[in-house]
């Protein structure tokens, strides 16, 4: 079993997080967890390339689009999670019957970039779907 570092995993979390990359590297490809991060990520990639390609008038990229958003906020969740445990309980979880070692800053800066990075991909999540749904209720309404 290797040693599960936790700047590594909380920077995967950041930056690959929506596929479940730190996932695959904290407990392995058996994850059951691990395998529902690509799809709503990948439906969510199609709804911003429909976006870009058809307009903002599309049902499905208005659908799909806010999936990516949840997806990014959930890495970057996870990620403040992962940098702010403390170094005793991430080797308690993460590394049984290993010594704790003091992490230094790499997790924390994962830590800042997250609540940065997550917290406009959730602002710009709500923003958006906010929008269509009222864009939506004026068109039905006949306004």
């Amino acid at each position: 079993m290797s040693i599960k570092n936790k700047g590594v995993a909380a920077w995967l979390a950041l930056l690959l997080g929506s596929l479940g990359v730190h996932r695959a590297y904290l407990f392995g490809l058996r994850d059951r967890w691990l395998w529902l991060h690509p799809l709503p990520t990948l439906v969510g990639l199609l709804g911003l390339n429909r976006f870009q390609v058809i307009g903002q008038h599309d049902a499905t990229a208005a659908w799909a689009l806010p999936l990516l958003g949840l997806m990014l906020a959930q890495g970057a969740l996870c990620a403040i999670v992962y940098g702010l445990t403390s170094d005793e309980r991430w080797n308690a979880h993460h590394n049984p019957g290993q010594p704790a070692t003091p992490t230094r800053w790499l997790p924390v800066l994962a830590a800042v970039a997250a609540l940065l990075l997550g917290g406009t991909a959730l602002m710009a999540t709500i923003a958006f779907s906010a929008q269509r749904y009222f864009e939506l209720s004026a068109e039905s309404a006949g306004g």
